[in-house]
């Protein structure tokens, strides 16, 4: 009988949001479970290792280097030793340096062999400082690359922020991340359930709100007509250090000999600059729905459910990443639908600065 894959969650979050505390929360609420642990931190001494407790885990560490680059290598041998090994794990989890970008972290096990046969990418958890993420977002390019490819974001130390910086934090999460939960954290304390068996990369799994329940948040909706309404998250500009987020919702179905080319093309062509995007598909002529997620020039796709009764038959998209151009994506997917003269539902554009220097 085939082995069920091991879950792996990747802990990211920038420099001092308290991801080993998290880390450390989790392990303690684990009890008779058993987990790999690995840390990966920029020093050639390793700390974050000897601050993980629990004499139930291993702990691995990767020093002198980023996982997302340098070290992405030492990352695939230790994951495929763990897997070869006899005894089973629970899970795997990777808490990243404050500065790697997760996304390699996650096309490891998608690209390796072994490891998608032997694990499942259970979520990506972004922990942030619910007092100075705002600001991050504005200074630290790679803050904000951390945020946008979670599928949970724990704003960790609300109990030392007041009401108007969680609203600030919140308010900056959406902008740039609008289909994230969000949870607030006091010291890493939440409840297992919140972290673990999330299925974030299980299309079948795959959740999005729709517009009138905060689908692009919907922070100074103002209405554009009677079948179009245009979302933008306020201020959201000054908070995403040239990232942008564009979601974009269909009333009529599409054609699926152009939008499946169209969903190829642009992962091939812009994967680079594409840290995540998400879509139900309301295809013509197909009574189940169509699922995809994509991660750069990682896409995961497949018919999910039959369409319940009474369900809106609407499509409904969020792409996140650099140098996206609203006009230009909502064009390419209008062209896609059955009647190509049929107005977009709704466009909901954040962000279109400058881009970004780092790359993925």
């Amino acid at each position: 009988m085939a082995s069920v894959p091991i879950p792996v969650t990747v802990l990211t979050g920038f420099l001092g949001a308290g991801k080993t505390t998290l880390l450390n929360r989790l392990l303690r609420g684990a009890a008779g479970k058993r987990y790999a642990v690995i840390v990966n931190e920029y020093g050639e001494l390793g700390i974050d290792g000897a601050l993980v407790i629990g004499a139930e885990e291993e702990v691995y560490e990767l020093n002198n280097g980023c996982v997302c680059c340098k070290l992405r290598g030492d990352l695939l041998r230790v994951a495929s030793n763990l897997v070869r090994r006899a005894g089973r794990f629970d899970g795997i989890v990777i808490e990243t340096s404050g500065l790697a970008d997760p996304a390699p972290v996650v096309q490891t096990f998608y690209f390796d062999d072994l490891l998608r046969q032997h694990t499942r990418l259970d979520s990506v958890i972004c922990v942030a400082d619910a007092r100075h993420l705002p600001a991050q977002l504005r200074s630290q390019p790679e803050a904000g690359v951390q945020l946008a490819q979670a599928d949970l974001v724990l704003l960790n130390k609300a109990d030392l922020a007041s009401a108007e910086m969680l609203f600030e934090a919140e308010r900056a999460a959406h902008a740039l991340n609008p289909t994230t939960e969000l949870r607030r954290s006091a010291q890493g304390e939440i409840g297992l359930e919140h972290l673990l068996d999330r299925g974030a990369f299980d299309i079948s799994r795959l959740r999005m709100a729709s517009p009138g329940g905060g689908f692009g948040l919907g922070l100074g909706a103002a209405p554009a007509g009677p079948r179009s309404h245009v979302y933008r998250a306020a201020d959201a500009g000054r908070h995403s250090q040239g990232l942008s987020s564009v979601s974009i919702s269909f009333s009529r179905p599409l054609e699926r000999s152009r939008f499946m080319p169209w969903l190829q093309r642009l992962v091939t062509e812009r994967g680079a600059d594409l840290l995540r995007a998400k879509g139900i598909v309301a295809f013509e002529g197909q009574d189940r729905r169509f699922v995809f997620q994509a991660v750069h020039m990682t896409v995961d796709s497949g018919l999910d459910r039959a369409w319940a009764e009474g369900e809106a038959r609407e499509s409904r998209l969020v792409f996140i990443g650099r140098h996206l151009d609203a006009d230009e994506l909502r064009s390419e997917l209008a062209f896609c639908q059955v009647d190509q003269d049929v107005q977009v539902v709704q466009v909901d554009v954040v962000d279109q600065l400058a881009t970004l220097e780092t790359t993925a």
